[in-house]
């Protein structure tokens, strides 16, 4: 590029190296030079000639010194400015601007401003080079070069002034001091924002740009933002300014834009997000200071919170929906976040505090900083709410509005971000101002001026905030309520200004929704989706419902029924919603003339067939779902990279933003209800809408795509917190928590064996997340199905996942070994810096002790191994590999020391009894193992691991009895669990298992209380339980033997005792225990006795206690003894070959003298007990005695018979109840009241008295307590249902022969009312039947009185009104005599009774017993 003296001096500096030189010396040389260049140089032109040394040679080798450009040029640049009379510094200067101003203006297109091209560069490069050598040569001023520079006609191209700073010629800072400020900050900008468009151009023009902007940026810092307490002497007087006026201008370029993003060209904003590269921290290392640095991020983030501060409070109320961070400018949150780089969150939000102090401020732009904190920002949330603490605080301090609605909008715009990243709003209102110790409590005052701050705010409201402060007012002291009730009237008045009425709102309406609220027809529709997915879970009607229509009838008439019975096309099998209306109408929640509407339309809606709305509604959702694949796709190569994990946290609000456009309504509108109410899952047939599966399919496998790609390239531990946000994020979307939960339950619960290792993995790991976001998921209710180990169960998410994770097979043992291995291994990789206590947070207890129970049962290796590895990784990068060994990698993990030391933890130690539970749950058909070594492995468990082990570990501490009661506790805990009738297998379980009877008993001491009828049934089962236990054991567990002195004795009384107290209570018939227990008992005991030196001595005195101690044994030996006899004789025979010991023939003398009287008609003899003479006489009548001939047995019975027969009386009465509520023992009720009957008759007939049976022990005749004490409790509470069934045969003198008589019908009346109140044992109305009973005697008291088996239909109400109605008939009646007792229950009579206890009062006194005349017969 050089002119013709150029030309010229290289052809004389060729020549010089071809001929030999015409000239004596250099210095002749030199002259001629510049002779030559005198008269054809341009200076300018000849800056640009810059070449090597030139070395010319002479013939005979001579060398010539050595001749250079730069020598050239300043000798010619000398002898100029000589001739100018100018110092040639100064010439060289203005020669330089003029060749640079050449080298600018020469680019033909205009577009390249703030850029040189190719040949430009190549250009100034050489000229850059010249003018380094010339001051190296101090014969350059730069001084002048810089005041020359602003000169030129065109200020310098961008890139050339950047250039002169790069190497060193003149820096920024000495360019701008010498010019004109304004002018310079013009072209400054201008260029800048030139440069910026530029750099979307090539790749070239790119990579230009930024070194550009790097560097200037650096010099804009470094002068524009010089810390004072530095001390340096500020080198530039305008610098400063300029810099700082820059830097203050490009921010403002890029802020005007913010409000016109949509207006703006993508170009210009693609300029502007350029720019922002100057807030890039790690362009300035250690160039700038810390101090300036942090001075100008803070500067520029008040800048931006303080920019154009226009918007009203009321603006900022009424549109802070907007400005959420998905929905606010790009521009602004790309800055925000450059910005927070610099800072720590606390830091950010104390900026941002200090601003809100101290300045006027742009809400949109605070609202949007404070979306972009918590989103980006994991650490912002409690700060925030301490944050809001601290402005709450000082708002009641001063009784400031400022700080009021501050607080205000910074938790209304954080929970606009979804309760991922901040509680909801309602929730930060309850909590805030819900309590007698909120804020507003203090004073009245204080309550006057939240009421006022509140009303202040109503006109320019949202709705969804309005609901929520009358939904969850504030807490007002009663005394002040009027303050909240006009507060409210206020509130509806604003709704009903919105078209929204509070009587309109939806059953679930979500009053945190950041959506404008929606027509009743909207909510309506929404809140039957919401009934109907509460019905299909639980098939009850939903309580909200029932409760809407009751109280909310205006919106459950005029909106929900209209949307529930909209018509459609109706399915061949009744679906969810057809039950769901059917419900309805059976419970009359349907008005007769709607159904009718209802169905007739849904006909005519067949008929049409109308096909176009399935056509449109697919394609509703499919933009929708596409972009949320392409965010998810967009959020994969962010994971992946390192470098972007900043960007992580913006991309999953993005997806969050897509995915509440997919979910539509159901994203947020139901998140109030799911927030407060339980998860209802089906984990044993989940069923998901299509919609919902579809999502949570394409969630959970772009999670698993994300951490087997992510993991490709580093382990968990070193990839951020990526997945821990996406996680959140999606629990974040409450409304789709139980389709995820369902769809987990399907792939885990029912898929899990035919999964493969990369969903085992991604699940694993998914799961971990799940639960360190746990705070976010509600309490869930399984129903895992009635023979299920855990039916509709409140669990939390850690307990739902062990109840996913069943082990029973082959193959389930192989997918739970897999899942549990890589769960823990990604949480110890994952999490390797967290102590123990923390790990426990993050995974459930479950999965580690199954990893327990799995591990040393598929390894020997395993049994009794300590610690020999130590990295996590190692178990993470085999998990990872594609050949894969299960049983490889759990055993490498439980080699780990970290593992190892992780089951030293408390909550992560498989006790014995959950080892038990574990191993019941195997099936032994479909196990891994073979019996043998099933054997063997328990042989190790329990004999060398929880035997010795020490009970803090869960270990039996060495106590054998102490592991047999664990493992009859865990049998029967596993057998509550199954349906009864699956417990057929308990024998096999452990057949030699030798225990005693207190471990049963203290079983069924340490219950938990819960409800009364969940208690009785538990109890129920559990006694049921016990009694397969007993018949399990060996026969001589239930007898001790023990050294009475020099004798061998037999002990009952533990096996006593329990009979008495518990497994009575489990009898049907009443008096007699079941055969199985029976007999066993009668096993054990002749066995037992071997032990004796007299053994038939050792039977006769255990029988002998038995009539005392326990009677109800020989009750069961009367009962069973047809099939007893047999079995006891031929042991007996088998174990002795002698005569049965004397109780025993006792026994079967009564048997034969029974049969004997009922059959010849031989005397009955009255040997031993008359009680159970009578047993005999009574079992033998029903077994095996024809109708009719009672009555002629009865009577021929001797006269010494009065206990006998009473007692006869007693077991009739415990058949007549068995009738009652066991009907299908084969006792029939007809053929018991009728048996009751004649022996009654028999009493009558001989003047016995027997009222005092209907007594206790305590109350009555204590002759009569060991028949009391055989009966189970069941049976003696519903005695009074047995006495007022024999009232047709009262005879009319027992009311005057038996003064205890009205005592005894009274006590058993109000026995019967508390009964009814209490809501307990009364038979229910299927077991009243009307019983023609053929008894028709005009001896009877009740001839012409209801009695309670003559009830057709009865039901517990019209039982009490047959007894009521006798007593009001026989009250009259009765002597004053009678009347003696009743005062003791007088009290109680009229409380439960009034009208009984009036008429007791009335004729209970005397004038009034004396009333009873002939007029009686009109009753």
């Amino acid at each position: 590029m050089a002119g013709a003296g150029g030309g010229a001096l290289r052809e004389l500096l060729g020549r010089a190296r071809k001929w030999k030189s015409t000239f004596g010396s250099t210095a002749e040389l030199r002259a001629a030079v510049l002779s030559l260049l005198d008269r054809h140089q341009n200076l300018s032109d000849l800056l640009l000639e810059v070449e090597g040394s030139v070395k010319p040679a002479g013939e005979g080798g001579r060398e010539h010194q050595e001749l250079s450009s730069e020598s050239f040029i300043v000798s010619v640049l000398q002898e100029q400015a000589s001739r100018l009379g100018v110092p040639t510094a100064v010439l060289a200067a203005k020669n330089a601007v003029t060749k640079i101003e050449q080298i600018c203006q020469s680019s033909v297109s205009p577009s390249q401003a703030p850029l040189l091209n190719l040949d430009q560069r190549e250009s100034l490069s050489c000229l850059l080079r010249t003018v380094k050598d010339l001051l190296e040569n101090n014969v350059f001023s730069r001084s002048h070069f810089c005041q020359e520079i602003w000169k030129m006609k065109d200020l310098p191209v961008l890139e050339a002034v950047w250039h002169l700073h790069r190497n060193g010629i003149t820096g920024l800072g000495e360019l701008l001091e010498s010019a004109d400020g304004r002018a310079v900050e013009e072209w400054l900008c201008s260029s800048l924002c030139a440069l910026c468009e530029r750099a979307e151009g090539s790749p070239q023009d790119a990579e230009h740009a930024g070194r550009v902007l790097s560097d200037f940026a650096i010099v804009f810092l470094q002068n524009g933002f010089q810390p004072s307490e530095l001390g340096r002497k500020l080198e530039f007087k305008k610098v400063p300014h300029i810099c700082h006026a820059v830097l203050q201008r490009m921010l403002t370029w890029v802020l005007d834009a913010v409000g016109k993003e949509k207006e703006e060209d993508v170009s210009t904003l693609q300029a502007m997000r350029f720019w922002l590269n100057v807030f890039d921290v790690s362009i300035y290392k250690s160039a700038v200071h810390p101090d300036s640095l942090q001075q100008f991020f803070r500067h520029t983030l008040t800048e931006v919170l303080t920019y154009n501060p226009l918007l009203k409070v009321s603006d900022a109320i009424h549109k802070q929906r907007e400005w959420s961070f998905t929905r606010t400018c790009s521009l602004l949150t790309a800055l925000y976040r450059k910005l927070f780089v610099a800072f720590s969150a606390k830091e950010s939000i104390c900026q941002l505090q200090r601003v809100l102090e101290t300045h006027e401020v742009n809400w949109q732009h605070v609202l949007s900083c404070v979306s972009t904190l918590v989103v980006c920002q994991a650490e912002a949330e409690p700060l925030f709410k301490d944050l809001l603490s601290h402005l709450l605080i000082k708002a009641f301090e001063n009784y400031d509005m400022e700080n009021m609605i501050t607080a205000f909008l910074i938790a209304r715009q954080a929970a606009l971000e979804g309760p991922a990243v901040f509680m909801p709003y309602s929730e930060w209102f309850k909590a805030s101002f819900g309590n007698a110790s909120s804020h507003h409590g203090s004073s009245k005052k204080a309550l006057v001026f939240l009421f006022e701050f509140l009303s202040e705010l109503v006109p320019f409201e949202v709705a969804p905030y309005l609901k929520v402060h009358i939904m969850y007012p504030p807490f007002v002291p009663t005394k002040h309520r009027s303050v909240l009730l006009e507060y409210i009237t206020l509130a509806k008045t604003r709704l009903a200004d919105l078209k929204v009425a509070i009587e309109d709102m939806g059953l679930y309406e979500d009053l945190s929704s950041t959506h404008d609220s929606v027509q009743p027809q909207g909510q309506a529709l929404r809140d039957v989706e919401k009934a109907l997915q509460i019905f299909e879970n639980t098939r009850k009607i939903p309580t909200s419902v029932i409760e809407a229509s009751i109280f909310r009838r205006p919106y459950y008439t005029s909106w929900f029924l209209p949307a529930l019975l909209r018509p459609r096309v109706l399915p061949k099998a009744p679906d969810t919603r057809m039950a769901f209306i059917d419900s309805l109408k059976r419970a009359d929640k349907i008005p007769s003339n709607l159904y009718s509407t209802y169905i007739q339309a849904c006909r005519a809606r067949k008929e049409k067939m109308l096909q176009d709305e399935s056509k449109v509604e697919p394609n509703h959702s499919k933009e929708p779902a596409e972009q949320l694949k392409a965010e998810l796709a967009a959020l994969r190569v962010l994971i992946v990279d390192q470098a972007k994990h900043e960007d992580v946290p913006a991309q999953i609000a993005v997806i969050s933003d897509r995915l509440s456009n997919v979910l539509g309504h159901n994203s947020d509108e139901n998140e109030a209800a799911i927030l407060n109410s339980r998860i209802q899952v089906n984990v044993f047939d989940p069923q998901l809408e299509p919609c919902h599966q579809s999502v949570v399919d394409l969630l959970l496998t772009s999670f698993c795509q994300n951490l087997i790609a992510a993991s490709y390239f580093n382990p968990p531990d070193r990839q951020g917190p990526c997945l821990s946000l996406f996680v959140k994020m999606i629990c974040g979307h409450r409304s789709l928590i139980p389709a995820l939960l369902g769809r987990l339950c399907q792939l885990i619960y029912h898929q899990g064996p035919s999964l493969n290792d990369a969903h085992i993995l991604g699940l694993a790991a998914f799961m971990i997340h799940l639960c360190e976001s746990r705070s976010l998921i509600p309490e869930i209710e399984a129903d895992f199905g009635i023979s299920q180990p855990v039916a509709e169960k409140v669990l939390s998410i850690s307990e739902f996942w062990s109840c996913l994770l069943v082990c029973r097979t082959e193959e389930s043992l192989s997918f739970c070994t897999r899942f549990c291995t890589a769960a823990v291994s990604y949480l110890l990789c994952k999490f390797s810096s967290f102590s123990c206590d923390d790990l426990c947070a993050l995974v459930p207890p479950s999965l580690v002790k199954k990893l327990q129970y799995f591990v040393p049962r598929l390894s020997l290796e395993a049994r009794g191994i300590t610690s020999k590895e130590d990295k996590a990784d190692l178990v993470w990068s085999s998990l990872t590999c594609p050949s894969l060994n299960y049983r490889r990698a759990s055993l490498c993990l439980w080699k780990q020391a970290r593992f190892q030391e992780l089951l030293k933890e408390k909550a992560f130690q498989l006790s014995f009894r959950e080892w038990l539970l574990l191993e019941l749950e195997m099936y032994p058909e479909k196990d891994v193992l073979s019996a043998s070594e099933r054997q063997d492995f328990h042989y190790w468990a329990i004999y060398q691991w929880y035997l010795p082990a020490p009970s803090a570990s869960g270990g039996c501490d060495g106590d054998l009895e102490k592991a047999c009661g664990v493992i009859i506790d865990c049998i029967l805990d596993f057998s509550q669990r199954l349906d009864l009738g699956s417990c057929g297998q308990l024998k096999s379980v452990s057949p030699d298992i030798h225990c005693k009877l207190q471990i049963l008993q203290e079983r069924l001491k340490d219950r938990h209380r819960g409800s009364a009828l969940g208690e009785q049934l538990w109890r129920q089962q559990e006694l049921l339980l016990h009694r397969r236990i007993l018949v399990g054991l060996p026969a001589s567990t239930l007898i001790v033997t023990c050294r009475k002195g020099k004798k061998t004795v037999l002990d009952c009384e533990d096996f006593f005792h329990y009979v008495n107290s518990e497994l009575k209570n489990i009898s049907s018939r009443g008096y007699a225990l079941s055969y199985g227990i029976t007999a066993h008992f009668f096993r054990g005991l002749l066995n037992a006795s071997l032990d004796c030196e007299e053994s038939a001595e050792g039977v006769n005195d255990v029988l002998t206690t038995c009539q005392t101690k326990c009677p109800i044994v020989l009750f069961s030996a009367v009962l069973w003894w047809p099939r007893l006899e047999p079995l006891l004789c031929s042991q007996w025979k088998r174990l002795f070959g002698a005569p049965l010991p004397e109780e025993l023939e006792r026994l079967r003398e009564c048997q034969s003298s029974a049969m004997g009287f009922l059959s010849s008609g031989r005397v009955f003899p009255l040997s031993g007990p008359p009680w159970i003479s009578a047993a005999f006489l009574h079992c033998t009548v029903q077994q095996q005695s024809p109708r009719g001939r009672e009555r002629n047995a009865l009577k021929r019975l001797g006269t010494d018979t009065e206990q006998l027969l009473v007692s006869l009386l007693f077991f009739s009465l415990m058949d007549l109840i068995s009738a009652k509520i066991a009907p299908k023992e084969g006792v029939d009720f007809q053929t018991s009241l009728e048996w009751a009957l004649e022996i009654l008759q028999c009493l009558e007939e001989r003047g016995i008295s027997w009222p005092l049976l209907f007594l206790s022990a305590e109350e009555g005749s204590r002759k009569y307590s060991v028949l009391h004490s055989a009966a189970s409790d069941r049976h003696s509470r519903l005695l009074p249902v047995a006495f007022y069934s024999l009232t047709p045969g009262f005879h009319h003198k027992l009311l005057t022969r038996e003064h205890v008589f009205l005592y005894v019908a009274l006590n058993l009346y109000i026995q019967l009312l508390q009964l009814f109140v209490e809501g307990k044992d009364l038979p229910q109305p299927e077991q009243f039947r009307r019983q023609g009973l053929g008894l028709e005697s005009d001896t009877a008291l009740g001839y012409d009185l209801p009695c309670l088996c003559c009830v057709p239909q009865a039901d517990p109400l019209e039982v009490i009104s047959a007894a009521r109605r006798f007593l009001l008939g026989a009250i009259p009646r009765c002597p004053a005599k009678s009347f003696g007792n009743v005062g003791l229950l007088l009290e109680a009579c009229e409380k439960l009774d009034p009208e009984v206890g009036a008429a007791l009062q009335h004729f209970s006194q005397p004038a009034a017993a004396m009333e009873v005349d002939e007029e009686l017969f009109l009753f």
